[in-house]
């Protein structure tokens, strides 16, 4: 991001910002992300389009920020419990089961839409999926360094994708919205043997 761009973005307060990424979610939950537009974020925030596009540069990248800024749970990378099992299982409990149900409801809707348009999955990796998957490795490293995990273990790459995984086929084989107790159950079923950590509580 250059100079420039970063001061134009810092004229926004938290508030407003909070206020903008708010609307654009209630706008995709009502028309889904190919009718949203630009004009109508503007309309419903009380903004120009100019000021929108100057600030995030198009849709794609508001959508995405907007989904970011509604994650619904605790930084993993700030939790450091002393084993792989707690941090998981803080991150799980950290998160509000209302939110956790909207946002997937959101990422349902989004999923055609990111596999359709370029723009909008270039902005979804660079903002939503790099920085989850840098923090999972990071506190994957620390079980590594641990001892827990072993280095060679396989599955290390695909904690992220096992993650994603209990959040789709929650909603397409039992037709039920991710809970945290069906998380920490698969935490201890999957994503915890695959990784060779005991669930021993």
């Amino acid at each position: 991001m250059t100079e420039t761009a970063t001061v134009r973005r810092s004229r926004l307060t938290p508030e407003r910002e909070a206020e903008l990424y708010a609307a654009v979610l209630d706008l995709l939950r009502e028309v889904g992300y190919d009718a949203l537009t630009m004009d109508a974020v503007a309309a419903r925030t009380r903004s120009s389009k100019a000021t929108l596009y100057r600030q995030w540069g198009g849709k794609a990248e508001l959508v995405a920020k907007a989904m970011r800024a509604n994650k619904p749970h605790t930084n993993i990378a700030d939790v450091d419990t002393g084993s792989l099992r707690g941090d998981l299982h803080t991150l799980v409990s950290g998160t509000d089961e209302c939110a956790m149900e909207q946002n997937n409801a959101l990422m349902r809707g989004l999923a055609m839409a990111v596999h359709g348009n370029p723009d909008l999955l270039k902005a979804f990796r660079e903002l939503i999926i790099e920085p989850e998957m840098a923090e999972l490795r990071r506190v994957v490293q620390r079980a590594v360094d641990r001892g827990e995990v072993r280095p060679d273990n396989p599955a290390v790459e695909y904690v992220l994708h096992m993650f994603v995984g209990a959040f789709v086929a929650r909603g397409m084989i039992d037709d039920q919205p991710p809970t945290q107790s069906f998380l920490r159950s698969y935490l201890d079923a999957v994503v915890l043997p695959a990784l060779g950590v005991s669930t021993t509580r």
